[in-house]
Parts: structure tokens; C-alpha cells; sequence
């Protein structure tokens, strides 16, 4: 049965794009509802607009996170959203919000949690000079990338450049997270 699902993005929306291709793809039984930004320059709004999916921007310096978590929740439950999909969305969301829709929202982390938690996780690997770097999917939870693995996996980043890297990553991002849903999906 088909389900519906939201995606939260900030930036460029590479892993936004890869869930909605793979959804009119029918690689996952999802449909992409809306996309939930907080950066009004993010090149993910013109991809969603491409794809012919609404975009709400929300303001975090005009309003608090509560009256935007409040006003989300009652929409979310209006369009009767199964998913939250979280794309390299720069906010926390917080325990308020994520106690509304427990075990619906996935998050990408470039990283093997429980290591590099937060941003610059790539970076961090780097610099550490790790052999491998890796990709989670995982729930959320109240914690900052600490809920339930869903899936993960690691890629071999001795010899490679960090511009490399980066790709490797973002090609191991894309292919992840659609296995993620579908394995969230069959559960």
C-alpha cells in the first residue's frame, strides 16, 4: 500500500532527489507529499519544483521551534503522513516533535554511527585519517543521531582524494536510503 512521506532538506537535495526519483520510479511504495525547507537559497526547492512537488518554507528566525513543530504536526496529521524522511536537514528536531511521529522519521548521517555525530562527519573521518568511511540510515529519536540503526555500510576511502570521497559517499547515500525505506516498509 502506497504511503505518504514528507522530506525535510536544507541544501542541495542530491538524497531529496534520489528518494523522489526512486518513488515515481516505484522503488519504494512512497509517495513524496511535500518537501519541508528552512533555507529559502537550497537548490532542493528548485528540484522539488521540478518535480512538481510542493515546498514549505519554514522560518525559524520569525517564529520558535514550537509554533513550527505545532503548526507541522497538525498538518502532517491532516495530510495523514505515514513517513518523515529527513535529507540533510540542518535543525534538530526536537523531542517535542519526534515523540508526535516515533519510529516514522529516518535520517541520513554520512558516518558509521555512533561515530561523527553531527556535522562536518566527513570531515571529521578525514582528518582522523580513517580507512573507511561509511553511511547510516537510522530512526530518530530525542538524541542528535542516536536512534535505531537501520542500515548501514562502510566503503574503503585509502587512495582516494577527499573529492572522491565526497562522491563515494553521496553514490552510497542515495542507494541506502532507498533500501532503508524499503526495509522500513516491509516491517
Amino acid at each position: 500500500m502506497l504511503k505518504k512521506a514528507v522530506v525535510f532538506a536544507s541544501g542541495n537535495g542530491s538524497n531529496f532527489q534520489a528518494i523522489v526519483d526512486a518513488s515515481k520510479a516505484k522503488e519504494i511504495d512512497v509517495s513524496i507529499e511535500l518537501l519541508i525547507c528552512n533555507n529559502e537559497d537550497a537548490y532542493v526547492i528548485e528540484r522539488a519544483i521540478n518535480s512538481g512537488i510542493d515546498t514549505l518554507l519554514v522560518d525559524y528566525k520569525k517564529y520558535t521551534y514550537f509554533e513550527i513543530e505545532s503548526m507541522l504536526i497538525k498538518q502532517f496529521k491532516e495530510m495523514k503522513i505515514d513517513y518523515i524522511f529527513l535529507a540533510g536537514f540542518l535543525r534538530k528536531l526536537s523531542p517535542y516533535f519526534v515523540t508526535h511521529f516515533k519510529n516514522k522519521i529516518l535520517n541520513i548521517h554520512p558516518s558509521l554511527l555512533p561515530k561523527y555525530k553531527g556535522l562536518d562527519a566527513i570531515e571529521q573521518a578525514l582528518a582522523n585519517k580513517d580507512k573507511e568511511i561509511g553511511v547510516t540510515v537510522h530512526y530518530v529519536d530525542e538524541k542528535l543521531d542516536n536512534g535505531p540503526i537501520i542500515i548501514q555500510e562502510e566503503i574503503n576511502i585509502m587512495g582516494i582524494d577527499s573529492e572522491q570521497v565526497y562522491q563515494n559517499v553521496h553514490e552510497l547515500e542515495h542507494r541506502l536510503y532507498i533500501e532503508a525505506i524499503n526495509k522500513v516498509m516491509e516491517e
